[in-house]
C-alpha cells in the first residue's frame, strides 16, 4: 500500500488543547495502532496551530506514522507534515503540489460522489475519502455513502480509499471487506476514556481474515 496508507486513520478533535496535550492524545492513539493522523483545527489561531502541527509532525516521524493537515497547505508545508487532506472548497491538487515537497501526500474528500474520486485520481491524489457511512456525532448532517461506493472504488480506482463517518470497531470490518483501506475516526478514539484501548479495538477490522474476505 502506497506510503503505508492502510489501517486506522485518526482525526484530532478541534479542542484547542495545546501542543503538549494534543501530542499526548495522539501518542496514545499511535500506541493503540493508529498509523495515519490528520490534524484538524478550524480556528484562526495560527501560532498555536503551527506549534501543535510541528509537535505532531515530530511525534509521527519518530513513531513511523503519517501526519496530514486538514485543509491548510501552508500549514502542512511549514510544519513538516507528510501532506494535506483537502475538502470540497480547498486548494486544488495542482496548487497544493506546487507548495508542498515533492513526496507529500494529498488526500481528497469525495463525500458520496464517485465522479469526484475519479477526477481526484486523474489529478494525482494519493488517496480518496468517502462518507459518511453511519450517523456521525461530528457531522450529523453529512451526506450518506453506502458500501457499493467502496466496492466500486476497489474495482475501478488504483489508489487507497478511506471510509469515514460514525465508524466503530463493530461496524468497521464491513467497510474493510467492501474495499476501504483505512478507517477514519474521531470521537470513537479521542472521546474514549482510554484512547490507546479504543484505537486497539479497531485492529480486528484489519485482520488477515478480513483481508481474505475482501
Amino acid at each position: 500500500m502506497k506510503h503505508g496508507l492502510h489501517g486506522l486513520y485518526v482525526i484530532t478533535e478541534d479542542r484547542r488543547l495545546g501542543a503538549t496535550a494534543i501530542t499526548a492524545s495522539v501518542a496514545a492513539a499511535l500506541r493503540g495502532g493508529a498509523r495515519v493522523v490528520q490534524y484538524r483545527d478550524k480556528t484562526g489561531d495560527g501560532a498555536r496551530r503551527l506549534d501543535e502541527a510541528m509537535a505532531l509532525a515530530a511525534l509521527c516521524r519518530d513513531q513511523g506514522a503519517l501526519l496530514l493537515i486538514n485543509d491548510d497547505v501552508e500549514l502542512a508545508a511549514a510544519s513538516g507534515a507528510h501532506g494535506v487532506h483537502l475538502g470540497q472548497d480547498d486548494d486544488k491538487i495542482t496548487t497544493a503540489r506546487t507548495l508542498l515537497p515533492a513526496d507529500s501526500l494529498i488526500g481528497i474528500t469525495c463525500y458520496n460522489r464517485f465522479g469526484r474520486a475519479q477526477q481526484a485520481a486523474a489529478q494525482g491524489a494519493d488517496y480518496v475519502a468517502f462518507g459518511s457511512f453511519f450517523p456521525s456525532p461530528t457531522k450529523p448532517h453529512a451526506v450518506h455513502a453506502d458500501l457499493d461506493l467502496l466496492r466500486r472504488a476497489r474495482r475501478e480506482l488504483s489508489l487507497p480509499v478511506v471510509a469515514i463517518g460514525g465508524i466503530s470497531p463493530e461496524n468497521g470490518a464491513a467497510l474493510v471487506r467492501a474495499g476501504a483501506d483505512m478507517l477514519a475516526v474521531i470521537s470513537a478514539v479521542f472521546s474514549a476514556p482510554d484512547i490507546t484501548a479504543a484505537a486497539r479495538a479497531f485492529a480486528p477490522c484489519f485482520s488477515p481474515t478480513e483481508e481474505i474476505n475482501r
